[in-house]
């Protein structure tokens, strides 16, 4: 009786959300690899033209020389408001202007603008202009948060279904669990029989794939509604915050940072660059009406959970507050580490390569189940006709 009403549950869940669960997931195979792709698909945007810089003492332009020559290329009234730096002498830096509708019903409308500006930080030459609302992988990730229907709609649609989606992960294990536990059943429900008939095996394939893709369904499912609902977010990071044993907060003086230049967003990204030669990346967000400079740190390459990041005061420049991966109490910690969590990046290559297979398992469960679902519904209609005879 369990079971049926479990069943009965796991059908009408994978029907509504099946549709999306299948483009979700298709696009989180493609964007697992965009950071890799994009610098091998797009070298001229992502790499110096003609080697500019000789030596490894060279220095970038200001910051704020840089965002003029970025504003001039881009129309009136688009406006720079974050820029992503590579401290790597080969790289370009990324000047990105956005802004967005968030009642647009459609993924048109959703963005006003939104461009990339790739600069020689050595020269200041301007190297592409991009329509990053056309652009491929960021189709490919609005297509993967919203389904191209604006944040409003599309959003609340993908949030629902993976809510579904994780329900259907647990039904499912329920589903798959043997009434008898004899080695026989066991095996049959952990592995492949492809001399069976085709109906068989694709329920083999949904029951087995389904089975293996457990734990990372419920991770990508899970650090999916993170980024969905903020106040889940905060919820469990408050409550492992609370597990960890943190000494009392200490007075820290931080290093002097020389005002040398008369923008004190210069002289801090001066110093931050200066303490961190060898980091992957760093972002600057531009906030007019904040009274604090923010500069993000990516220490490693393509993982946002290892970072330290500086907040600089702008009347004087100096350090106000510092926070890092490696201080950070253990639920803030997993609140960090969310992205590289559902991306599969924290683990370099071979996580991306797992999450890949992972989600490109989950693309096939809806369509499994879909055919699962037909032909029951194809012997019904025989069982019915049979007995009307």
């Amino acid at each position: 009786m369990v079971k049926k009403s479990v069943l009965w549950l796991h059908k009408w869940l994978g029907l509504l959300s099946g549709l999306v669960v299948l483009i979700v997931s298709l696009t989180g195979c493609v964007y697992v690899f965009h950071d890799d792709l994009k610098v091998l698909f797009y070298p001229d945007k992502y790499y110096i033209a003609q080697q500019s810089v000789n030596n490894q003492s060279a220095q970038a332009l200001p910051l704020s020389t840089l965002t003029a020559i970025a504003q001039k290329a881009l129309p009136d009234g688009e406006e720079v408001t974050r820029i992503d730096l590579y401290p790597a002498k080969d790289r370009t830096w990324i000047f990105r202007a956005v802004k967005t509708n968030e009642d647009a019903l459609t993924y048109a409308a959703y963005f006003k603008y939104n461009k990339r500006v790739f600069i020689d930080p050595y020269t200041g030459k301007v190297q592409a202009v991009e329509n990053s609302k056309t652009e491929f992988f960021q189709l490919v990730l609005q297509l993967h948060m919203n389904l191209l229907l604006g944040k409003k709609i599309g959003h609340t649609v993908v949030s629902v279904s993976t809510i579904m989606f994780l329900i259907l992960t647990v039904t499912g294990l329920v589903l798959w669990l043997p009434k008898k536990w004899k080695v026989k059943t066991l095996k049959k429900g952990l592995s492949f029989d492809f001399n069976v008939k085709w109906k068989r095996l694709n329920y083999d394939l949904h029951n087995v794939l389904g089975f293996y893709s457990l734990l990372f369904a419920l991770l990508l499912g899970f650090t999916g509604l993170i980024f969905s609902y903020p106040s889940l977010k905060e919820f469990y990071s408050n409550s492992f915050n609370k597990l960890s044993t943190n000494e009392p907060a200490k007075t820290i003086s931080f290093n002097t940072v020389l005002q040398q230049k008369a923008s004190s967003l210069d002289n801090a990204l001066v110093y931050t660059l200066a303490k961190h030669p060898f980091a992957d990346m760093m972002s600057v967000r531009l906030k007019k009406k904040e009274d604090l400079h923010d500069i993000q740190v990516r220490i490693l390459k393509n993982r946002t959970g290892s970072f330290v990041w500086y907040y600089f005061n702008k009347n004087d420049g100096q350090i106000a507050k510092i926070k890092s991966s490696n201080q950070t109490p253990a639920g803030d910690w997993l609140a960090g580490m969310n992205y590289d969590l559902h991306t599969g990046a924290f683990g370099g290559i071979f996580t991306k390569i797992l999450y890949f297979l992972a989600s490109l398992v989950c693309a096939s469960l809806p369509v499994t189940g879909f055919v699962i679902w037909l032909n029951k519904g194809k012997k019904a209609k025989k069982s019915k006709s049979f007995k009307a005879k």
